[in-house]
């Protein structure tokens, strides 16, 4: 990292300001009562007024208070004040992940932040917005809730692994997503489709999920619950060596990674539309 960047802490201490007054708006909006702005891939991948007012807060924050930093975000896209130069900070969010579930007034949504420095996340926080949960990371610091320092789960064999995973809105993609899951659901304890990637990834990092995949994230989805859930012990990564990325995202602990990986290899989990 370029010295030019401040320290993970610093730039967490940052998210964790603005990440809990945007789930704070993002909580009252819910309570007013919120509805249907615009879709996007398709009829059912909605945007609500608050994804949208949210996003804009953290915007306006982060350019308060880190001026010239650039921001990639889920509804507004890339915005900077300049040219991002090495060891300048990227910050990616997600103003509300699992906004079906938010405008269901499901309680498994979250604001996810991150700082990405040359390409590196080095900071996240995710936070519910309905609970108040929060989980966050450093690089090299380890993940944390509510001053309890997380550990992925111990648990070695898949068989007994209970499975987080979500589903894409294009229904050509769903059915494949749902073949992989009749394909694995066999071979693993259970099944669990939360809704809400960031928090999932969170889930993994203390071993209420035992590991998770999913096809089709963007850096929002999993910047700052990646970084948890890594930091927790978990192995983050794709397919045949690959990063974790679009085509899939695996999140396990080391003992379980393998086997998952090879199974959703079998299955063409990175596959399909």
């Amino acid at each position: 990292m370029d010295r030019s960047a401040p320290p993970p802490r610093e730039l967490l201490t940052i998210a964790i300001e603005v990440a809990r007054h945007a789930a704070a708006t993002a909580y009252r909006m819910r309570v007013e009562g919120v509805s249907v702005a615009a879709t996007k891939s398709t009829v059912t991948d909605v945007v609500t007024a608050a994804d949208r007012a949210v996003e804009r807060q953290v915007l306006d924050a982060l350019r308060r208070l880190r001026p010239g930093d650039a921001v990639l975000g889920e509804e507004y896209g890339t915005t900077q004040a300049g040219p991002v130069t090495p060891g300048g900070v990227r910050w990616i969010v997600d103003p509300i992940d699992g906004t079906v579930n938010y405008l269901y007034g499901l309680p498994y949504c979250a604001v996810s932040l991150a700082a990405e420095v040359d390409g590196v996340v080095v900071a996240g926080v995710v936070r519910n917005v309905h609970t108040g949960e929060e989980w966050t990371a450093t690089a090299g610091g380890g993940a944390w809730r509510d001053g309890v320092r997380l550990r992925c789960s111990g648990e070695t064999d898949l068989g007994q692994a209970l499975v987080g995973t979500g589903f894409g809105y294009d229904a050509g993609r769903r059915a494949h997503q749902a073949s992989v899951v009749a394909g694995l659901i066999a071979s693993v304890r259970d099944i669990r489709r939360l809704g809400a990637a960031a928090l999932d990834l969170c889930l993994v990092a203390e071993g209420r999920l035992d590991a998770y995949f999913e096809k089709g994230l963007s850096a929002w989805d999993q910047a700052a619950g990646g970084l948890i859930a890594a930091e927790a012990g978990a192995r983050v990564a794709g397919l045949a060596g690959h990063p974790a990325g679009p085509d899939l995202v695996i999140a396990a602990p080391p003992a379980l990674f393998a086997g998952l990986h090879d199974r959703l290899a079998a299955l063409d989990a990175s596959g399909g539309p």
